[in-house]
């Protein structure tokens, strides 16, 4: 039966009690963490979101009833305590910060009794994670996930004090929108008042914070939900939240020296990590050219080299192919894997696969200097010789290649070194690599639509030097955009915009908008930009990510309190759901069911 708290006050939280309270008498409520009975003595671990305090229940110094309440008490129960602080009778237990003392209770109130749980309430917890997030209100019990979501509180307000200081404005923008399909797909909301029209959830505050810039706020920030109707991985969910920043009268130097300063001042009051500044840079090109990945992970070398040159002449239909077809040859050295099993190379090879490639090729040399490898045959030996220099080659290495479009082959190969480094155990979370990624292409060609599309949005700025090639190789064109790269993880990206009105008209016939097409999508933004802009920049952060790494966790689930899984919906709520009949003719909608084809009648 559950008890009222009837003027009882909670005085600490269970870790806020020290060895300086010894003698004291302390409030304390929380969960049974375990309950152990002892006869005349029933020990208690006592739970709440700070930790764990020992509680020790002693037939005589806590009245009759009060000691019959305690050899009740089970996992999970929801108690009320007041007791004695006293040093520990036992064992000092040193995995506790309480681990020293406990507290010897003179009174119990049971606030909440619980059933047993579908899983037990403990750190790494090995439970199914469908099974986890069904029951999320009490996964998110566990310790180890309570500090993520205090870490991710912790991190939320530093951010909050940081640009408050330097000069920024936190602003709310709309979350009811118009759609604009550029990019990624919106989440639609109909509208009752306006039946056939939507809103769209935001992807992104971007044009709002830019119209704030033109309205003269000169430096913006929010911490804002977004929202994109995309596949789901490990480090993606359909709604997340981003670090948003806008700011005017800057360049490039100007946005990358504050978050420069943000990030340092971050890990500084987070980890104790100290952030080496100024943070290294890295172009676009030379990230693809040395990892092939544009957010490279610097923990670890193994870096991409062209032997397109040293292999030009050779007799090897799949590198003279790929060269004759305007690809390119590059490999990777996996130091002191040479003695590899086939198995286990081939199991590289179908990795490889994965991504595009026809296959890898390899050359697997033993600690003797001997060689063995999958297109020998095909090389002279001077050749070979020439290649293995070319790649640093030495006994115990393995070398490996792919050989295509030279597109392909940076992904295959940066996501093999990926692949090579988690198995070698090169990855140490406890290490942080920030590098900025600057000069991307402004524009990528895509292939489904037959045209260019921006790399980032349309409103990047190019770089001076490269918009008298916009007309005639838009692909050579590069912009002032950035990324912020930690550990092989994108944790945030901006650019300078375009503030000039012939500069945005043709970054739109660029990508093949007309005058009409651009007006109907963006025209509030360009009817703003008549009245005065400054020039103006800015920079996202997708806050999950960052907290994840920061965390040092494997899924960006792990730090948001309600996540979805990868179809998009919720285990807990069963979001999403049929709505009733009489919401959808509110709103003029009838849902269509698409007939599956039966292939029987089929001709």
């Amino acid at each position: 039966m559950a008890e009222s708290m009837n003027g009882l006050k909670r005085s600490h939280r269970c870790t806020e009690v020290t060895k300086a309270d010894i003698g004291s008498t302390v409030t304390l409520m929380g969960w049974v963490q375990k309950s152990r009975n002892k006869g005349g003595i029933v020990f208690v671990d006592l739970r709440d979101r700070s930790g764990i305090m020992q509680i020790i229940f002693e037939n005589g110094e806590i009245d009759e009833q009060g000691f019959e309440k305690a050899g009740r008490l089970r996992s999970e129960f929801v108690i009320a305590v007041q007791g004695r602080v006293e040093p520990r009778s036992g064992a000092v237990n040193k995995n506790l910060a309480t681990g020293e003392i406990e507290v010897r209770a003179t009174s119990l109130r049971i606030l909440s009794e619980s059933e047993t749980p579908p899983f037990p309430i403990e750190e790494n917890s090995k439970t199914r994670d469908e099974v986890r997030l069904k029951y999320r209100y009490l996964d998110l019990r566990r310790p180890d996930l309570q500090k993520n979501m205090i870490l991710r509180s912790q991190v939320s307000t530093l951010v909050r004090q940081f640009l408050a200081k330097e000069g920024f404005l936190e602003i709310e923008t709309p979350t009811l929108i118009k759609s604009t399909p550029e990019g990624a797909r919106d989440y639609l909301v109909p509208s009752r008042v306006h039946p056939g029209s939507f809103y769209a959830l935001p992807q992104s505050p971007q044009i709002f914070k830019q119209l704030l810039m033109c309205s003269g706020y000169d430096r913006y920030f929010q911490i804002a939900r977004c929202y994109r109707d995309e596949d789901l991985r490990a480090d993606r969910q359909p709604e997340f939240t981003q670090i948003d920043m806008e700011l005017s009268f800057v360049d490039v130097e100007d946005v990358l020296d504050v978050n420069e300063r943000m990030l340092a001042f971050l890990f500084k009051e987070v980890l104790g990590v100290e952030v080496q500044l100024p943070i290294q840079r890295m172009t676009w090109q030379e990230a693809m050219d040395r990892f092939g990945s544009d957010k490279p992970d610097l923990r670890f070398g193994m870096e991409l080299t062209d032997v397109s040159e040293v292999v030009k002449d050779c007799e090897f239909a799949v590198f003279k192919g790929a060269l004759e077809n305007g690809g390119s040859v590059r490999g990777i050295n996996a130091k002191g894997q040479g003695a590899m099993p086939r198995k286990k190379i081939d199991k590289l090879v179908e990795f490889a696969k994965g991504y595009g490639a026809k296959g890898l090729a390899y050359i697997a040399i033993g600690e003797d200097g001997t060689v063995k490898s999958s297109f020998a045959k095909f090389m002279k030996e001077e050749e070979m010789t020439a290649l293995i220099s070319a790649m640093k080659g030495e006994n115990g290495d393995l070398l490996l290649f792919a050989a295509d479009k030279t597109k392909l082959v940076w992904d295959v190969l940066g996501a093999l070194r990926l692949e090579l480094a988690k198995q070698m155990n090169l990855l140490d979370k406890n290490e942080y690599r920030f590098v900025w990624i600057t000069e991307f292409p402004l524009l990528e060609w895509s292939e489904e639509d037959q045209r260019f599309t921006a790399m980032h949005h349309p409103f990047t700025m190019p770089m001076e030097e490269d918009l008298q090639y916009i007309d005639t190789d838009p692909g050579r064109v590069r912009a002032k955009a950035y990324d912020i790269v930690l550990n092989g993880n994108e944790i945030g990206g901006g650019s300078v915009r375009i503030h000039q009105n012939d500069i945005q008209e043709k970054m739109f016939e660029a990508l093949g908008f007309t005058k009409e097409e651009a007006q109907k999508q963006f025209g509030f933004l360009l009817d703003a930009f008549k009245y005065g802009v400054p020039p103006h920049a800015g920079l996202a952060y997708g806050l999950d990510r960052l907290v994840m790494l920061m965390a040092k966790v494997d899924s960006i689930r792990d730090v948001i309190a309600f996540p979805k899984v990868k179809d998009a919906s919720c285990l807990m709520s069963e979001a999403p759901d049929i709505v009733d009949e009489k919401q959808l003719e509110e709103l003029g909608i009838a849902i269509r069911v698409q007939e599956e084809k039966d292939e029987t009648t089929e001709e």
